[in-house]
């Protein structure tokens, strides 16, 4: 009987990889657009910016635990 050993899927890495950097976009555009919205509440544009500041935070935490999930689903083989 041979035992085969896991590997890594490379493919499915990349791809984890890829979606933990567009996290990582996220993780600097959001807090940025939400100092610019907070430094400028007597502006009209500043209920637009906070909403999209909060969306874009929330899509970093979601890449985030996409990413890592991705990642582990590559090196523990579902």
């Amino acid at each position: 009987m041979e035992t085969e050993t896991k590997r890594t899927n490379k493919t499915i890495l990349l791809k984890g990889i890829k979606t933990m950097a567009l996290s990582l976009v996220c993780m600097f555009a959001g807090p940025t657009l939400l100092y610019i919205a907070f430094s400028n509440t007597e502006k009209p544009l500043y209920i637009p910016i906070l909403l999209a500041a909060l969306f874009v935070c929330g899509l970093a935490i979601y890449f985030a635990f996409k990413g890592l999930k991705t990642i582990m689903d590559s090196m523990f083989q579902k």
